[in-house]
């Protein structure tokens, strides 16, 4: 296979949204999304033969694999050294997120078919669909940290657009405000790092910047404000861009709002888009991470490890059902930068990064499938919240037997997917540092007992009076539900350590036992305590809730943190700040303006007289002055 046929992975759905953009109102709907829909059919099979030729066919005879720029072009010189080049970068993690970001988009996009049926606006849906694909492509193979950093605004403006669909919705609007205000200071801090990580090192180029030479770097050496080098600056701000993205703590407050949108949204947001391209970020920057900043991982694997724990405490608590898989995505992704920050670099000390981006592949399997699964469940009851629904496996057999394969393999249920790719997270973890695994091995029980607090609700407990009988989804929501469990049970046995490691090169892995049969345990001991409380309607629940007392509200109203977010906005920044530096640009700014104006009209129309064009009073005005001027001379002499 030609590799420059990877330019048509960005170009057919980037084509798509235009078409679907511009002239998509004059068909029929359904040629919008059969347009959308075979375009990433398309780029799919293409992504996957890519991956073949790239893994299995063109690999190294060591078993490493090169970095190969299919498409390279200068776009902006800057200076002799300088340049801002637009191409692709083909290596293995953005060949597998390719397999990743087109598999989940195009299931989404025939499950939209369905679930998206005589919805207004729905030729508009698919090219949002269309520009948001095209715009996480392009992120994954950037040839350069500033190409990275165009996408990336693109991804933003995607989720904007989506996340407020339903814009006659004030919640709606609200939440695609505040998912592109969060992420816009997060990416100033990216900006920011670039700018100085550019600086430093004259490129944008990441073959030159995660290279093994890593000479380019000689000029920080010394460099530091604030007690600190100036590449752990540079990398903590880039690492900033990569927290607003993947909603690390405290930048985390958008992504449970962004629930608003359709909910095949939520499953493109979740699964292979915007919560993991701050994951990406980390990984593609790795080398430089590692070798140049070490502290900005520490950093990095604390975050992820707080959040982790952060987000599954709340999903405890919360009865919206797709609130409580935003706050499991945070939980996961949490583990993906822990994996990343406790990584080596090289042979089996690189364990966390492959299991990160391990991790990062089975995710966005089983997490796909539970949004979509979700919303074959708010299809058939029209409704988000658990009290709304109960003994609904009867009624949608397929959602339920493939909702509950995704529940199992986020519970890390021995053989499927999850299973093994966070086992490899604990071990790498445990190497490292005994604390974050401690987190994360109660991470693990509390994902258990939260999804399957969620599945009983949904599908067992006592059947509600529904205002009609529910019924399962069609094929077209349907079939990618089957698809996914597929990848959700199988995609643990890819050889990921063969594939996908920190310095290209393969290593060996084997199941570690002493870690792996805790790990279960304390997933089943989650799925038990949740069979006990929610299998059948019991009032364990409430009194345990109302134990709790103000512990629990807390954490049901998720620590407040939104709220303190708005007392710092409104009580503050806006009183404090904001009001005065208005007042100042009123009253002073303004003000000096305006008098500089009155006082240029003013004296304007007090001399214009001179200006009259009357002889006799020029002469009088000649007269007066010349008497004047002489009597001065005369007085002074």
């Amino acid at each position: 296979m030609n590799y420059s046929l990877t330019i048509l992975i960005l170009l057919i759905p980037f084509a798509a949204f235009l078409f679907n953009g511009l002239v998509g109102m004059k068909f029929k709907p359904i040629v919008s999304g059969l347009v959308g829909t075979i375009g990433l059919g398309v780029i799919t099979l293409i992504a996957y033969l890519t991956a073949w030729q790239y893994f299995f066919v063109d690999g190294m005879t060591d078993g490493s694999f090169p970095k190969v720029i299919a498409m390279s072009m200068d776009w902006l010189k800057l200076t002799e050294s300088l340049t801002i080049r637009m191409g692709i970068l083909l290596d293995p993690i953005s060949v597998m997120m390719l397999v990743v970001i087109t598999t989940v988009s195009f299931m989404v996009h025939i499950y939209s078919l369905g679930y998206m049926k005589g919805e207004k606006g729905f030729q508009r849906f698919y090219a949002f669909l269309s520009l948001f694909s095209f715009s996480m492509l392009g992120l994954v193979v950037a040839t350069n940290i500033f190409q990275m950093y165009i996408f990336w605004e693109l991804v933003g403006v995607s989720s904007f657009l989506l996340i407020g669909f339903y814009y006659s919705k004030d919640s709606a609007v609200a939440a695609s405000k505040k998912a592109f205000i969060v992420t816009r200071f997060a990416d100033l801090g990216f900006l920011i790092g670039i700018l100085v990580l550019s600086y430093f090192t004259k490129t944008f180029d990441f073959n030159i910047l995660t290279g093994e030479d890593q000479s380019i770097f000689a000029s920080t050496a010394g460099v530091s404000f604030l007690g600190m080098s100036v590449m752990t600056w540079a990398a903590l701000l880039i690492f900033m861009g990569g927290a607003g993205k993947s909603a690390m703590f405290p930048l985390h407050i958008w992504l449970p709002d962004a629930m608003e949108g359709p909910t095949p949204v939520s499953a493109l947001i979740h699964a292979a888009t915007m919560v993991v391209a701050g994951v990406f970020l980390v990984a593609r920057m790795f080398p430089v991470f590692y070798f140049q900043a070490p502290d900005a991982l520490t950093v990095i694997s604390y975050v992820g490890g707080f959040t982790s724990l952060f987000a599954a405490v709340i999903a405890c608590t919360q009865y919206d059902i797709k609130r409580v898989l935003a706050f499991s995505t945070l939980s996961q992704i949490g583990y993906m930068m822990l994996a990343l920050g406790v990584s080596g670099y090289e042979g089996h000390e690189g364990v966390g990064y492959m299991a990160s981006m391990f991790h990062l592949f089975t995710h966005a399997m089983f997490k796909a499938l539970l949004f979509l699964g979700a919303g074959s469940i708010i299809h058939a009851v029209h409704s988000n919240v658990m009290q709304d629904m109960g003994g609904l496996r009867k009624y949608l057999p397929i959602t339920h037997i493939t909702f509950l394969i995704a529940c199992l393999t986020i519970a890390g249920v021995p053989f499927l997917s999850g299973f093994f790719s966070k086992d490899e997270i604990l071990v790498a973890a445990y190497e490292h540092n005994k604390l974050l695994f401690a987190v994360e091995f109660l991470v693990a029980g509390l994902t258990a007992f939260y999804m399957f607090r969620l599945y009983f609700n949904i599908f067992w407990g006592k059947e509600k009076h529904y205002h009609h009988t529910p019924h399962e989804s069609p094929l077209t929501m349907t079939i990618p539900l089957m698809i996914l469990a597929f990848g959700s049970i199988f995609a643990g046995y890819i050889p990921f350590s063969k594939l996908v490691t920190a310095d290209s090169m393969p290593f060996q892995t084997h199941l570690d036992y002493a870690i792996a049969l805790p790990s279960v345990l304390i997933g089943l001991t989650g799925i038990l305590i949740a069979w006990i409380l929610y299998k059948k309607e019991t009032t364990i629940p409430e009194r345990i809730s109302n134990a709790l007392g103000g512990f629990y509200r807390t954490v049901y109203n998720k620590f407040y943190i939104d709220e303190l977010y708005m007392f710092i906005t409104k009580k503050i920044i806006f009183n404090y700040i904001s009001r005065p530096v208005a007042w100042f640009d009123r009253h002073i700014v303004d003000g000096t303006m305006n008098g500089i104006g009155w006082l240029t009209v003013t004296s304007s129309k007090g001399i214009k007289g001179l200006q009259s064009g009357n002889l006799p009073q020029y002469g009088m005005v000649f007269v007066v002055a010349a008497i004047v001027l002489v009597l001065v001379f005369s007085f002074l002499i």
